[in-house]
């Protein structure tokens, strides 16, 4: 327990607010389809509860439940005014047409849309759901209430009040960090591989890249390329595009987990949960490691890692990116406002290195990892916005 938290707060953070189960009939492929859907609205202290809402087979409660909470510690240590939800629908998305899904984001928005609102519960795009789904499910929400309310709901496209840089925010704001780091270690370049190379992996290379780093390996669920004096970022996400895998880049095609022990500056984590576990811990080369993803390190290879020296940005601080931009576009949605994509950056720069300096600072003080540190912020923050509503 954290000294100066009552033990109340901590045993209150363990369970979530609200869980919301619901059933909800669409036709698909024809015939009338029963789907179940989830929403969890984790914690409130803060101000609305935020997170996304995912589509997709494997969907279940326990991992809403656990991404809903990991939502509400990522907005306190990021300092946006969000509490912590997560949502989801189990539907095989790759089976549907573009109407099918478009039905049941509609029919999904018809059983939740009056737990959610603009100053109740926000979400925002996940695994298998987009702009245009949140455009559909704004407009429905809209017609639900009977006025056009698109601060509901962030990651829209554009035309419907979504923000500038909302695409790159994510891999962007752990660039951020990732050059502060830099000028604390005094390196001006860096060698780097990313393990993922989907929308989040391709910014923060993108980004490396335009600035002179030598990103020398990246993958996707296919396998990975490395060129050991760097990739062409550009070239790569075109023949990804292309070709629906990296591996068909110029370069020696190697494995994935054979990208994960390259002797790198920065691995960054930004596929999926579970990549370095008690395992393959042990092999890493890389001094800094940040995560991109949800939870790719799994505590047993934490243990490891900090054995062996290894530093790690975590998740609820380094892919902060995403849910700081999705507050602003919720500010710019409420005080009707539009920010340019410059603007954007600057603001999304300045949270995140605030954030940084203030978790490094944490860690030095508590001398604990950056992990520990990230939680202990968060609990702080939250345990004052208890006290401040004299609950």
């Amino acid at each position: 327990m954290i000294p100066e938290v009552p033990e109340i707060i901590i045993e209150k953070l363990k369970l979530p607010n609200r869980e919301v189960e619901t059933t909800f009939i669409v036709t698909l492929q024809g015939k009338p389809t029963i789907l179940r859907g989830f929403r969890v609205q984790h914690n409130n202290w803060r101000g609305p509860y935020k997170g996304g809402i995912r589509f997709a087979p494997y969907v279940n409660k326990d991992e809403i439940l656990n991404l809903a909470a990991q939502m509400t510690f990522k907005t306190a240590v990021v300092d946006v005014p969000f509490g912590g939800g997560k949502g989801g629908v189990i539907v095989d998305t790759k089976k549907l047409t573009q109407e099918e899904i478009e039905r049941v984001s509609r029919a999904f928005v018809q059983t939740i849309y009056d737990i959610i609102g603009p100053h109740k519960d926000i979400p925002a795009p996940d695994m298998y759901t987009n702009p245009h789904v949140m455009e559909w499910m704004t407009d429905e929400y809209s017609k639900l209430t009977g006025k056009w309310q698109p601060a509901v709901f962030t990651g829209k496209p554009i035309h419907v009040g979504g923000s500038q840089g909302r695409t790159e925010a994510t891999g962007l704001g752990g660039y951020y960090i990732f050059e502060e780091i830099l000028k604390e270690i005094k390196k001006e370049k860096a060698t780097i591989a990313v393990h993922g190379f989907g929308n989040v992996g391709y910014w923060f290379a993108h980004f490396a890249w335009k600035n002179g780093h030598e990103v020398i390996a990246v993958s996707d669920s296919q396998g990975g390329v490395l060129n050991p004096n760097g990739l062409n970022i550009p070239e790569v996400n075109n023949t990804k595009k292309m070709t629906g895998s990296v591996i068909n880049a110029k370069g020696q095609h190697i494995s994935s987990d054979e990208l994960l022990y390259l002797d790198v500056d920065f691995l960054i984590l930004a596929s999926k949960e579970d990549i370095i576990t008690q395992q393959n811990a042990g092999k890493i080369q890389a001094p800094y490691i940040i995560e991109l993803a949800n939870s790719p390190i799994t505590p047993q290879a934490d243990v490891i890692l900090a054995k062996n020296n290894k530093v790690v940005i975590p998740d609820i601080l380094a892919n902060a990116g995403g849910v700081t931009v999705s507050y602003f576009e919720w500010y710019q949605n409420i005080h009707d406002e539009v920010w340019s994509k410059p603007q954007v950056f600057e603001r999304l720069k300045e949270k995140m290195l605030d954030a940084y300096a203030n978790v490094k600072q944490t860690a030095q003080d508590k001398d604990t990892s950056l992990r520990n540190a990230a939680y202990i912020l968060a609990i702080k923050r939250l345990a004052e916005a208890y006290q401040k509503k004299g609950e």
